[in-house]
């Protein structure tokens, strides 16, 4: 994929959210450069500016390390923490106070991160920790807290999170 393309992958998916628009603008542009030493030192003014700017002033933690398919929608934004280590399908859709990372386990060690699936709708206040994978085509409601594996096509809900329905596909609808 050339560089013009990389930018704006997420632009059409995020359309009338002009937020939305420029925070995933501004980490394509961030994990381009992450991807070479000499544009690390080059750009290192816009790595400090993002990390001010997005982490710390929009409250939105999108590490540059962070591996995310294309189509990635993000709607109302606060307060969402993506570890880097986590692994995102395509057209997934995160809303606000989402939290998705490792989580400490009883001898002290971190467990690894959770691997999503393309086509997830995760609901605000969602939180998604430890050693899990989160099949295709799924929904988890809104407050929910995923521990445990996600089966594809299903909708998850509750805390812990529990598997409400499963149906043969269930389509993903993105707001406009």
């Amino acid at each position: 994929m050339n560089p013009i393309a990389y930018l704006f992958q997420d632009w059409k998916a995020n359309r009338k959210n002009i937020k939305g628009q420029l925070v995933l603008f501004m980490f394509r542009l961030v994990s381009l450069i992450n991807r070479s030493m000499i544009a690390k030192v080059i750009f290192f003014p816009y790595l400090v500016f993002y990390r001010f700017f997005v982490e710390w002033g929009l409250g939105i933690e999108l590490p540059r390390k962070l591996k995310a398919g294309k189509g990635l929608i993000i709607y109302h934004g606060q307060a969402l923490v993506v570890n880097q280590s986590v692994v995102l399908g395509d057209n997934c859709v995160l809303r606000n106070s989402v939290t998705i990372g490792h989580k400490k386990l009883a001898d002290g060690t971190l467990s690894a991160c959770p691997r999503i699936g393309s086509n997830v709708d995760i609901g605000a206040n969602a939180c998604i920790i430890g050693d899990v994978t989160i099949g295709n085509n799924v929904i988890i409601g809104a407050g929910a807290v995923v521990v445990k594996d996600i089966p594809e096509n299903s909708i998850a809900v509750g805390n812990p999170a529990r598997v409400l329905e499963r149906t043969q596909e269930i389509r993903v609808t993105k707001e406009v």
